[in-house]
């Protein structure tokens, strides 16, 4: 069985390491006034939190059934399955997306993996069936695999401004009232596949010490790959992730960041951390 690994643009995995593991990339839709980018193919991060400093909310929107079943219908001609990978459904309708698009698709059978988060995190299970790909294993045997890790990951963020997530209708009026004035910064997690507040914190840098203590709980002193994710903050997401090396030499860090798509939602300036357990 030859298997391919197609994720979402979500996932920000860097081009390079899509190639050097043969992951295929199907990008979401940003519409930014009357432009409308396929994300990490027409419009990058910076070049999204340039334009956002004077254009309104853009709005943003999953792959269309076609894109899906036009990739599929590539792949079919030289794969015999593939594992599709997404950003949580509880937010997008992109793994349904890529349910639907499976069954109308001939000679090819399409596994949907629903991460149940986002970012980066999203990334690290495309990386890692693409690494059991290349071990040899069959999807069959590689979704139970990625479930096992689901037990293994976790991904917090702190959200600097709460009025992007309000509009985009991905967190209640009600939450964002209060956190606007109490000032505070708080602490977010996807549960049950949706994103809530795990905790009410004061400033942002206590919220940041909070992720750390989580990680460190979670972490237990085996070994981990974490992810430090930045929304327009790459020099305070940088100095962050040389601190946390020091206190972590049991942990692979490595920077990401928000893209156009989760960047909407989240705004400039949220910082998040995601870890998942190597194998």
């Amino acid at each position: 069985m030859k298997t391919a690994i197609v994720t979402d643009s979500t996932a920000y995995i860097p081009q390079e390491v899509r190639e050097k593991y043969n992951i295929h990339m199907i990008p979401l839709t940003v519409i930014l006034g009357a432009e409308v980018y396929e994300e990490e193919r027409d419009l990058t991060a910076a070049e999204f939190y340039e334009e956002i400093k004077t254009k309104e909310l853009p709005t943003t929107s999953q792959p269309p059934i076609g894109k899906f079943v036009e990739l599929f219908e590539k792949l079919a001609e030289n794969y015999d399955e593939v594992i599709s990978i997404h950003l949580s459904s509880g937010i997008s309708g992109t793994y349904q997306g890529a349910i639907s698009a499976g069954f109308m698709v001939e000679g090819l059978e399409v596994y949907a993996f629903d991460t149940e988060v986002s970012c980066m995190v999203q990334g690290f299970y495309a990386i890692e069936a693409a690494k059991l790909v290349q071990e040899g294993k069959s999807a069959a045997e590689i979704i139970p695999i990625l479930d096992k890790l689901k037990e293994t990951s976790h991904a917090y963020f702190m959200v600097d401004d709460l009025s992007n997530l309000q509009r985009g209708g991905r967190l209640s009026s009600a939450q964002a009232i209060i956190g606007s004035l109490l000032q505070v910064k708080p602490l977010l997690h996807f549960k049950d596949k949706l994103i809530v507040p795990f905790e009410k914190i004061r400033t942002k840098k206590r919220a940041m010490k909070r992720i750390v203590e989580l990680l460190g709980e979670a972490t237990n002193g085996d070994s981990y790959y974490a992810v430090i994710i930045h929304a327009n903050r790459e020099e305070e997401a940088k100095e962050w992730k040389a601190e946390l090396e020091k206190e972590f030499p049991n942990i692979e860090f490595s920077l990401s960041y928000f893209g156009a798509v989760i960047g909407t939602h989240l705004g400039e300036g949220s910082m998040g951390l995601g870890w998942m357990k190597k194998r």
